[in-house]
């Protein structure tokens, strides 16, 4: 007869057999015994049952369930390049009304100042952008449905962001950057508005780049590159993998990644989390347990 493991353990066996049922979290292991004795004796010790944390094993990535280097979505378009071009056109003008009135002025510390305070504003930018499309939303939100369905996309084949091409990567931002920036060349000439608008704006614009890089292999990235990550002018790779790992839930900026300890340690984006649920009902993914399309799957060596 067969007895489950929460009973007695009979001896004079004939065969035992366990199985494991692979789960995300915690696994439960059933184990079943045959025997030919139904008396149980008084010596008799009881099995338990043991719970353990199963890790998922990364799913290697074929051509058939994951990018290939080919795919179209990966590689850059003429509009693609003329987004980037506008937005690099967008961000020269800024600094350059900036170089020359603060030339025609004298006037230097104000102006970079604001660049530096951009560019400290940009990272943590990067990071409340990062952690709400990360976190709310689906392919269908309106306007931004695109960008949503990507960075999530991006959390199971993460290192396709190092395949993209430049200006496929790139061109999405550098759109918007146009559009606001444009603008506000042609309404304000103020030298320290404009290095602060080209600073932010362009940390914002290439805060792809700066995540590509962050994908990258330290022997594939240009050296200077590695000396800028390690330094911290850039976010770091090994900042930037911590939140490729369970929970999901931390190290959001992506620009410098100088905002991600504060930010972490003082729980801001849970508090943000705990504000939007009692107030819209609305819960984030990161209180889920990750479900397939949050596992990161492993690309094929090459």
């Amino acid at each position: 007869m067969y007895s489950l493991a929460q009973h007695k353990y009979l001896p004079s066996f004939h065969h035992q057999s366990c199985t494991s049922r692979p789960l995300l979290s915690l696994a439960r292991v059933y184990c079943t015994t045959t025997t030919t004795n139904t008396k149980s004796r008084s010596g008799d010790k009881q099995l338990g049952i043991e719970q353990r944390l199963v890790r998922p094993t990364p799913t290697v990535v074929t051509a058939t369930n994951g990018p290939i280097d080919n795919d179209p979505s990966l590689l850059s378009t003429w509009s693609h390049r003329a987004w980037v071009v506008a937005g690099c056109t967008s961000l020269l003008i800024s600094l350059g009304q900036s170089t020359k009135v603060a030339a025609d002025l004298q006037m230097w510390v104000e102006p970079l100042i604001a660049g530096y305070v951009g560019y400290i504003l940009a990272d943590l930018g990067s990071g409340i952008y990062h952690w709400g499309i990360d976190n709310y939303g689906d392919g269908s939100t309106p306007f931004l449905g695109s960008q949503i369905e990507a960075f999530q996309g991006h959390h199971k084949f993460p290192w396709t962001i190092t395949k993209r091409q430049f200006a496929n990567n790139l061109y999405a931002l550098a759109r918007a950057v146009t559009f606001i920036v444009l603008p506000i060349n042609l309404v304000c000439h103020h030298p320290t508005v404009q290095a602060f608008v080209a600073m932010f704006a362009g940390c914002i614009m290439f805060s792809q780049q700066f995540h590509a890089w962050a994908h990258g292999t330290k022997s594939r990235l240009p050296p200077i590159v590695v000396v800028l990550q390690e330094v911290g002018v850039l976010v770091p790779r090994s900042q930037h993998g911590a939140h490729h790992r369970p929970p999901y839930n931390n190290n959001y900026c992506i620009v410098s990644g100088v905002w991600n300890e504060f930010l972490d340690k003082h729980k801001v984006f849970e508090a943000m989390e705990m504000v939007l649920y009692f107030t819209l009902g609305v819960r984030p993914r990161s209180w889920s347990e990750p479900s397939s399309e949050w596992l990161e799957e492993t690309e094929i060596p090459s």
